[in-house]
Order: structure tokens, then C-alpha cells, then sequence
């Protein structure tokens, strides 16, 4: 009997010991230290014992879910709880060990799809505190302790200023040499000034601001055939739109504002000294965001404090533009054009702020759409002079009639911009669109 009660008790035991490792995963369990100090965001070097058993810990559902239960080799009847924070490391192992601090984990995780709640699983309250641990446990070959402040971007070069300013100084000239020429030299002048202002906006695009991959100059450059066409219908499109209805043109253009074919330079030149403006909103909102990134514990609250940013920094420059506009209408005696202007303004800023911060597929697809439709339209109206084919100008001649020539283009830029803003609110938003500091500035 002796014996019986010995072996009945070795079994109660060991089922004792199986229902402990047994319970809620990654959240409750017996006998293991918390993986992570979340004050400080010092993590554990180890987690309770048995750690032999616990580098074999599994990445997949085990990694987002919390802790496994693992078997001992050596004891059938011993059960250990899995480190989760350990096998999240591995799944993101080439993150953790390139990362310079703990906010590129974070940011990382972010673009991985780990948001505040999935930290939850592993005990921490958001995905700032889980970097933290993550990135003091990486092993290293110093003792390089974690710094969780976000680097601020370098002071603004002097020459990068130089930059900024000089498409608007280059067309300004231009316009200026425009008006004292007549004949051939006129038309010289022309194509230089446009040959300079276009070099001189591709320079200033590929200094930035940085977006920290290196992938500023190659967008903006990118982006550069669609500018040039949105940019050229702002000049000339207008006035070609308005006579083509009428049955013309019948003349080219003669750079001024009431000839056969009317061009528009008041806009375009308020457009190119908008380049300033654009250039510093776009730091100004780089700055901005990452100081509130430094003092953000969590992504929402980071997303939250970020999007009244983004909004102010549209209004900050459109206001710059609509005092240009108001400025160079004065100087040059023409219309200001303010619906298409602005809404074109409001386009290509966004455009520089999404591709500059790493996402240029979006705004090269709507500038696309965008010199597509302008194109098109006026096509249509050419088109429907063929015999039968009234019906293709129909459109654009009803709008024409109603709203007037400007119309087109302040619906096209206007539906582009409101489309990039709705991106960029959800995109820009991400601590992942300002986590690293590199770039030309």
C-alpha cells in the first residue's frame, strides 16, 4: 500500500505541475517573471528558468499570441513557459539588430503591422514600451544603453536656401526678359528661362527634405514629367481651353494676356516663388512631427497629435501662396487665377510630402491621373470637330459654358488634392514616416 500511495501521489504532482503551466498565454503564468520593466523599458535578460528550453521557442503564432507551452526533453513531466517577446525578436531579428534605438524597432513593428493592442500580448502597454525591451536585449558588442529620444533633423544648409529660392528668382527674371524683348530674342528668352527654372526645380526637389531612405531625389525626379505638364497647362492651358470652345486658336501664343492664345504668367511665376514656401512647411512639419514623436507613448497618440499638424502646415502654405498670387497678379496687371492655382499649389505640395517621406506611388498615380484628364479634355474638344463627333466635346463645352475655362483645372488639381490629403492623414501619421534623421539638408 506503501507503494501505491507513493506512486498516486507522484502523479498528483505531476499533474499539479502541468496545470500550472497551463492558462491564459502570454499572460498569466505561474512562477515567471514579467519579460519586460515597463517604466523603464529595461527588459529582462532572461525570463524565470530553464532557459535551455526556451531557445527553442517558436515564432509564429506563438510570437503574436504570448507564450507556448514547451516540453522538456529531459522530463517528460516538466513544463516551461515560452518567452513571446524572445520569439517576436526572432521574427524580427534583422530589425533588432540594426536598429540604433529603440524607436526604429517601434517604427518597424509599426510597418509590420504590431499596433498598441497586439503589444498587450506581450505585457507591455504600447508598442513604444515592447521596442524598448526588445532593443535592450539585442546582444551587442558594447553596452550601449538605450536612448529613446528621437535625434532632431540638422540645421537647414545655406545652400539648400539657395536652392529653395532660386526657381522663383530664375522665372521672375525670366518674366522680366520677356517684357523687354520682341521678335526672335523674345523667343529665345523664352525657352531660356524655362530650361533654367526647370533645372533649377530639379535641384531644389532632390535636396529635400529627407525622408531618411534616401529616396527624396529619385521621387521627386520621378515626378517630374507630370509637374512640367500640370505646371504648362497652368500657363497655357486655360487660354488654349477657352479658344479651342470658341473655334480657335488661331495664332500661338505671344506671351501675353490678351493675344489669339492667352497665357497665364501671373499664376505660374507666383507658383515658382511658392517654392520657398513649400520647401520650409515641408521642414517645418519634419521638425514638428518628430519633436511630438519624442514625446508620444503610443502610436495613437502620436497619429492624433500629428494630423492637426499636417493640416496646419497645408494652410500655412497656401496662405504663403495666396499672398504670391496676389502679388504677382498686382505686378503683372493680370488675373491671379486663384481656384486653379491654389488647388494645383495644394497638389504638389502634398505630393512633395508624401514622396519625400517615403511614399511616392500614390501622388505619382494622381499627378498621373491628373495630366491625363487635363490632356484628355482638351482633346475632347478637338475631337468633337470631326464630323459626327460633337458628342465628345459635349462635356467639356457644357462646363466651359457654365463655369468658365477655370473650372476644369480647379476640379482636376481640386479632386487630386483631396484624394492626397485622405493618404497622406493615414500615412504621415506613422511613426514610421519620421523615425530616422539622415538626409542632404
Amino acid at each position: 500500500m506503501s507503494g501505491l500511495d507513493a506512486g498516486a501521489g507522484e502523479r498528483a504532482g505531476g499533474a499539479g505541475a502541468e496545470g500550472e503551466g497551463i492558462g491564459d498565454p502570454g499572460v498569466r503564468h505561474s512562477g515567471v517573471r514579467d519579460s519586460g520593466v515597463r517604466d523603464s523599458g529595461v527588459g529582462e535578460s532572461g525570463v524565470g528558468g530553464g532557459g535551455g528550453a526556451h531557445e527553442h521557442v517558436g515564432a509564429g503564432a506563438g510570437a503574436v499570441a504570448g507564450a507556448g507551452v514547451v516540453g522538456d526533453g529531459a522530463a517528460a513531466g516538466r513544463r516551461v513557459v515560452g518567452d513571446p517577446v524572445k520569439a517576436l525578436m526572432h521574427t524580427h531579428r534583422e530589425l533588432c539588430e540594426r536598429a540604433v534605438d529603440p524607436l526604429e524597432i517601434a517604427a518597424g513593428l509599426e510597418a509590420h503591422g504590431v499596433t498598441d493592442r497586439t503589444a498587450a500580448h506581450f505585457r507591455h502597454r504600447d508598442v513604444f514600451s515592447l521596442a524598448e525591451e526588445m532593443y535592450a536585449r539585442v546582444p551587442r558588442a558594447g553596452d550601449t544603453p538605450p536612448c529613446a529620444a528621437v535625434p532632431e533633423l540638422p540645421r537647414a544648409r545655406a545652400g539648400w536656401i539657395v536652392l529653395t529660392l532660386l526657381p522663383g528668382l530664375l522665372c521672375a527674371a525670366a518674366v522680366a526678359g520677356l517684357r523687354l524683348t520682341q521678335g526672335p530674342p523674345r523667343l529665345l528668352t523664352a525657352a531660356a528661362g524655362v530650361l533654367a527654372v526647370a533645372l533649377a526645380l530639379r535641384a531644389a526637389f532632390r535636396t529635400g527634405p529627407p525622408n531618411g531612405a534616401g529616396h527624396a531625389g529619385a521621387g521627386a525626379s520621378s515626378l517630374g514629367p507630370r509637374t512640367w505638364w500640370l505646371a504648362g497647362y497652368a500657363l497655357l492651358g486655360d487660354g488654349l481651353l477657352s479658344t479651342a470652345v470658341a473655334g480657335g486658336p488661331d495664332g500661338p501664343p505671344t506671351g501675353t494676356a490678351d493675344g489669339p492664345w492667352p497665357v497665364a504668367v501671373a499664376p505660374v511665376m507666383a507658383l515658382a516663388l511658392a517654392c520657398a514656401p513649400a520647401a520650409w512647411c515641408a521642414r517645418l512639419f519634419a521638425v514638428r512631427a518628430r519633436r511630438r514623436l519624442a514625446a508620444s507613448r503610443g502610436l495613437e497618440e502620436f497619429a492624433v497629435s500629428v494630423r492637426p499638424l499636417l493640416l496646419g502646415t497645408l494652410a500655412l502654405f497656401l496662405g504663403a501662396l495666396t499672398v504670391l498670387l496676389a502679388v504677382c497678379g498686382a505686378v503683372l496687371d493680370q488675373s491671379a487665377a486663384y481656384p486653379q492655382a491654389l488647388t494645383l499649389g495644394a497638389l504638389l505640395l502634398l505630393a512633395r510630402l508624401l514622396v519625400t517621406h517615403g511614399f511616392p506611388h500614390a501622388p505619382a498615380a494622381l499627378l498621373t491621373a491628373a495630366a491625363s484628364a487635363q490632356a484628355t479634355a482638351l482633346a475632347s474638344v478637338f475631337a468633337g470637330r470631326l464630323p459626327g463627333c460633337d458628342i465628345l466635346a459635349a462635356p467639356v463645352d457644357g462646363l466651359v459654358t457654365a463655369w468658365g475655362p477655370a473650372a476644369l483645372p480647379t476640379l482636376i488639381c481640386g479632386a487630386g488634392a483631396a484624394t492626397l490629403l485622405i493618404h497622406a492623414m493615414h500615412t504621415l501619421t506613422k511613426a514610421s514616416s519620421h523615425a530616422s534623421a539622415e538626409g542632404p539638408w
